[in-house]
Formats: structure tokens, C-alpha cells, sequence
């Protein structure tokens, strides 16, 4: 499975659980673990969700190699949800699978706003952010977070080798130890630092 079989697999099963939020979830405070780096303030589901969408947003254009400039950089400012947010992220994500579908150079330079890597390292920096919010964000909502085995693989061979230097330089908290023998899931999570239970 390459990188941009994981990224369509995430980002789809991030889009299947926002499909699951509740018309009374939307403005719902999310835990303190979701707040930004250099905010005070813990967002709600919908400005978490709206992040989402505008990190999508950007993904055809990035894929393509344009710069942000080259793009536009207030292209996807503002509220990309609208009054149909299920449908809004929904679309999103349809042209950021269509776009990683359709990469036909995993080495082609994506300018990123912190530097230029090649597609598949964006890839690295993306899907699993995608895919461990998809289990976060169902865990708060209340629905099963189980994610697909093969997100599961995919997710775990990107990030068991990087998992410690992620840690070291902030990404992953602390890693919560899980039994080698636990389902894979468990091991994802854990090495990541999110406790499996």
C-alpha cells in the first residue's frame, strides 16, 4: 500500500465519522487535548472540523505543486462548512481523494508553508493526522472508533518507524505501553500516545 492509499483511506474514514456527528454536537467543547499550539482557547467540534476542511482545501493544489501564493493564500479562508457542513466536508474530501488518486510523481515537490518535501513525505505528515482524529473524534462523539485494518496497516507502517522522532520534536505525546502481542490498533495508538482503552 503506498502513501497516497493511506491518505484516501484516512481522510475517508475522518469523513465517515463527521457523517455520525449529531445536529446538537456541532458547537459541543471538545477536551483539552484538541486545543491548538499557541491558543488558550479549546475549540469546539465544528472549529475542529473546519480546520479539517480548510487542511483539506489545500490538498489538490499542493499535490499539484502550485506554491500558496501560486494558489492564493486567503483561497480557503473563513467558514469552508456552511450552512450543510456534513455535505461541505464531504466535497472536500471527494477532491482530496481525487487529487491523491491521481498524483501520478510521489516525488514531486509539495510547498508546504514550512518548507518543500516531496509528495510522499507530505503524505507522512498527513495521513496519520488525519487517521488518529478520525479515532479521537469518534471517541468524543460517542460512536464506535474502530478504524478500517487496512488504515490500521497503512497508519502503522508510516509511523512505527518515525514514532519516536515525532515525539521528539512535539508531534506524539509520551508513548502509553500496550502489550506486543495487542491488536494492532492498540500498538498504533499507543506508540502514538493515545491510550487504547
Amino acid at each position: 500500500m503506498n502513501e497516497q492509499d493511506v491518505f484516501v483511506l484516512a481522510d475517508r474514514a475522518l469523513d465517515s465519522v463527521v457523517q455520525r456527528i449529531r445536529d446538537d454536537q456541532w458547537e459541543m467543547e471538545m477536551p483539552a487535548s484538541f486545543t491548538r499550539r499557541g491558543t488558550a482557547s479549546v475549540p469546539t467540534l465544528r472549529a475542529i472540523i473546519g480546520y479539517h476542511a480548510y487542511d483539506d482545501a489545500w490538498v489538490p493544489d499542493m499535490l499539484a505543486g502550485r506554491t500558496m501564493d501560486e494558489a492564493g493564500k486567503e483561497r480557503f479562508k473563513g467558514d469552508l462548512l456552511g450552512d450543510d457542513p456534513k455535505a461541505a466536508f464531504a466535497a472536500i474530501v471527494d477532491k482530496a481523494c481525487a487529487a491523491a488518486e491521481h498524483l501520478d510523481d510521489p516525488d514531486r515537490t509539495v510547498h508546504c508553508s514550512f518548507g518543500d518535501y516531496p509528495a510522499r513525505e507530505y503524505f507522512w505528515q498527513i495521513n496519520g493526522f488525519r487517521g488518529l482524529r478520525a479515532w479521537e473524534i469518534a471517541k468524543v462523539i460517542g460512536i464506535d472508533a474502530t478504524l478500517p485494518d487496512d488504515l490500521v496497516q497503512g497508519l502503522w507502517d508510516e509511523l512505527s518507524p518515525i514514532a519516536d522522532s515525532m515525539r521528539a520534536i512535539g508531534v506524539f505525546p509520551a508513548a502509553i505501553p500496550v502489550p506486543d502481542d495487542a491488536p494492532l490498533m492498540q500498538r498504533l495508538l499507543g506508540i502514538t500516545g493515545r491510550d487504547p482503552q
